[in-house]
């Protein structure tokens, strides 16, 4: 829910939404986020409801127009790791750091972005498995233990799909690597290959 309303500033009274539809939200200097769409002032609270909510929507800075949509989507993971119970481990954020500048940086964000849209998928289908277990009345003892004793099969064929699938775009990254012409290494010119 927004905090204090307030009308726009004028310069975006008139201001058309964002390409495709997509919310703005416009960042000034003294950290505070602009929801045009709403004319009012947000909290990184309210954005990350919107995230929450599958909301699209880009930030900008409100004088360059700069985006900085990463940005805030870091703060708001940042402030969830540093708060309660983290996701990331310290050692998995510093395999993460050490990918910057290596040559497969491009291609372990992809890996990473599709392995993690496996895992939602699969969160899904777990989910629509499990829709009737939330409505207490039709939840009896009898109705769990008969979803339980289901859960072992289809965890095993959603993980082995899943382990599959990891599998696939790890082939797929070493097939694009062996490529010939592949710039993966620019300026690297292999020893078969020089005269």
């Amino acid at each position: 829910m927004p905090s204090a309303r307030r009308a726009p500033p004028v310069s975006e009274a008139s201001e058309p939404a964002g390409h495709d539809g997509i919310r703005v939200l416009k960042k000034y200097p003294n950290r505070r986020l602009y929801d045009t769409r709403a004319s009012s002032y947000i909290t990184l609270a309210d954005v990350k409801k919107m995230v929450l909510d599958g909301q699209e929507f880009e930030v900008r800075d409100a004088k360059t127009s700069e985006d900085l949509t990463r940005s805030i989507l870091l703060q708001i993971i940042l402030e969830e790791e540093t708060g309660g119970m983290p996701m990331f481990t310290s050692r998995m954020l510093a395999q993460i750091i050490r990918f910057y500048g290596h040559a497969m940086q491009g291609m372990m964000g992809a890996y990473l972005e599709k392995n993690l849209q496996t895992f939602v998928e699969l969160q899904s289908r777990l989910g629509e498995q499990a829709r009737g277990l939330y409505d207490p009345k039709a939840f009896t003892p009898e109705m769990w233990a008969q979803f339980m004793s289901g859960q072992a099969p289809l965890m095993q064929g959603l993980m082995g799909n899943y382990l599959e699938q990891s599998k696939n775009l790890f082939m797929q990254m070493q097939e694009q690597i062996g490529k010939p012409g592949t710039t993966l290494f620019p300026g690297f010119t292999p020893p078969s290959s020089r005269k």
